[in-house]
């Protein structure tokens, strides 16, 4: 079988190194993948898994500077994303296939597909985090070890109400009434995500689509400077309010609106090296393409209770391959959900190697300070 590779995604061109294609995934998708060094066979196999809003675009820095190291390196867009087919965007449809077990399943199948048996490094941002997580923890015979960048893994839950190593809190259901309660009422941007209007809301931001994505990378990055991330003592609707309002929005107003004060200016624009206008306008591209439903889809699948109820069979296991986390000093992320680093650093992982919070970036640690990223990922590698 002769395999086509392209250099662009899109109409941009990958840089040096990178090529694309597409690949069978066994459950049920073509999975569109960015490949560092296709040309060179037989070496170890390391995945890297996206975020929302991103693609495997994302790693466009990361890709071939770890390929160097001497592994394959293999971006997907994963089931929901991107140039991969085989998933609804129809807010009515079933759930289930955006469950963070076939999720896993999908970067099983892709594994697989690409003719591996097992992965040296599974590598996952933002929700990829979580699908890093889970790949790691359920199938440890394939995935040998486990980064996590920018949102904590807090494991499974558990089955057991007096389970003491548990990490309590409230019901998402229960905070949101709680932050509506507030003088001024809140909401918890899970529970926006959630609804049947968000799709339309982000779609339709009246700054436009391009405008709505610059503003909200930029509110959520290190350059803007009042993300300072502090330690949330308890879960009280008070506390949890301290954060920005891209994660506890105002009630009344939608996520475009929400950023649409923080647009950077022409200058910060201009100087924004990690997100320059012709790299902001592949997402715009792929997103009008696809719209946001599909990556939405995650989101429903913690609210509705479906990947709580999919993960139960695994609840007790923990992670036991070797295990890093990333995130930036800026990122509101690590801090969101109180108590959660410190439950996977010393419960969820129990050979975890260190939590590195990497200066002057933001949530979008990878394409923020890459070659800080890219240093810390090595020295990971070269350590199992």
């Amino acid at each position: 079988m002769t395999l086509t590779y392209s250099t662009h995604y899109g109409d941009v061109p990958l840089p040096e190194g990178i090529v694309s294609r597409k690949i069978q995934n066994n459950n049920g998708l073509e999975m569109h993948i960015l490949e560092a060094r296709p040309d060179k066979k037989g070496r170890p196999l390391i995945i890297l898994a996206h975020g929302f809003p991103e693609l495997a675009y994302s790693w466009r820095h990361i890709l071939p500077e770890i390929a160097s190291l001497g592994y394959a390196v293999i971006a997907p867009d994963q089931r929901g994303f991107g140039r991969t087919v085989g998933w609804s965007n129809q807010y009515e449809n079933s759930l289930e296939p955006f469950n963070l077990v076939n999720l896993a399943r999908d970067i099983v199948g892709l594994v697989k597909a690409l003719g591996y048996t097992e992965v040296k490094a599974i590598i996952g941002h933002d929700a990829g985090s979580y699908v890093a997580g889970i790949c790691a923890l359920i199938r440890p015979d394939i995935f040998k070890s486990c980064v996590m960048m920018s949102a904590p893994f807090t494991g499974v839950a558990s089955m057991v109400e007096e389970d003491e190593s548990a990490l309590t809190r409230p019901t998402i259901h229960d905070l949101e009434a709680r932050l509506r309660a507030l003088k001024e009422p809140r909401k918890h941007y899970q529970v926006y995500f959630s609804t049947p209007q968000a799709n339309n809301d982000l779609m339709n931001a009246s700054q436009g689509l391009h405008q709505f994505l610059r503003a909200y990378y930029h509110h959520k990055s290190a350059a803007w400077v009042k993300n300072r991330p502090f330690k949330l003592s308890s879960w009280d609707a008070q506390v949890i309010a301290q954060m920005p309002t891209y994660y506890i929005m105002h009630r009344d107003q939608t996520m475009p609106q929400t950023v649409a004060p923080h647009m950077p200016n022409e200058n910060e624009i201009r100087s924004c090296q990690w997100l320059p206008d012709e790299e902001l306008a592949v997402y715009v591209s792929e997103y009008t393409r696809t719209t946001f439903q599909g990556g939405l889809q995650w989101y429903r699948c913690t609210i509705e209770g479906i990947n709580q109820s999919a993960l139960s069979l695994f609840s007790g296991q923990h992670i036991r391959v070797p295990s890093l986390f990333l995130s930036g000093k800026n990122d509101w992320g690590i801090q969101q959900t109180p108590g959660a680093i410190e439950h996977m650093q010393h419960l969820v992982c129990t050979s975890m190697k260190e939590i590195v919070l990497i200066d002057d970036a933001g949530h979008w640690v990878q394409q923020e300070q890459s070659q800080a990223v890219i240093d810390n990922l090595s020295d990971f590698l070269r350590s199992l």
